[in-house]
């Protein structure tokens, strides 16, 4: 039985991960074997790609080259970890999928909205998640967060981070009616949001 597939979303500093590690935590003691991931990451390939775009290096090629880099970390991600794990019957808990790249490169770097979608159609196919959980906070909050994070685990803030707040709200995936946020839309499939 193939498992279960849902992805969190939401700006820095909402809470994705804890609320991963909650679920995680709760469905193995219901005796459902689960897996915890990340986008961009969740593989060794995709995280190379990760350290390449989180640093900065990519920012200077615009948000084309980012949502391509985005979109090969991802295939690499979904061929080594998250289609094994859900072919094993496990179910899959990722920290940012496909609807971040419509976020951040789509809106926030104005890309056309068409080609986000053949990137994700070309990358994704019939991969979509089953769930997508939208957290929500205001921007100073998700930042005073992220930032007692980094300065708990010794890092420094990337590229995304590094963003002001005024933008970040902008960029901010959000989903409801009459929020006019990213998600929003749900990518094509509010019935998932």
């Amino acid at each position: 039985m193939r498992g279960r597939f849902i992805t969190f979303e939401g700006g820095e500093g909402v809470g994705k991960s804890t609320q991963i590690r909650r679920l995680v935590d709760r469905l193995k003691v219901e005796g459902v074997p689960a897996v915890a991931t990340r986008e961009p990451g969740g593989s060794h390939r995709a995280e190379a790609l990760r350290s390449s775009v989180l640093s900065g290096s990519a920012k200077a090629y615009g948000p084309l080259a980012e949502a391509v880099m985005f979109s090969a970390a991802r295939l690499s991600h979904l061929d080594e970890t998250i289609r094994p794990a859900l072919a094993r019957g496990d179910w899959v808990l990722s920290d940012r999928f496909a609807d971040s790249t419509r976020a951040y490169q789509g809106v926030l770097g104005e890309l056309e909205p068409r080609l986000v979608t053949a990137l994700e159609r070309v990358v994704v196919g019939d991969e979509h998640p089953d769930l997508t959980l939208v957290l929500d906070a205001p921007a100073a909050v998700g930042l005073r967060r992220a930032a007692s994070r980094r300065r708990a685990d010794g890092e420094a803030a990337d590229r995304i981070e590094r963003a002001d707040a005024l933008r970040r709200d902008r960029r901010r995936p959000r989903a409801g009616r009459g929020r006019g946020g990213d998600l929003g839309r749900g990518g094509g499939a509010p019935e998932r949001t």
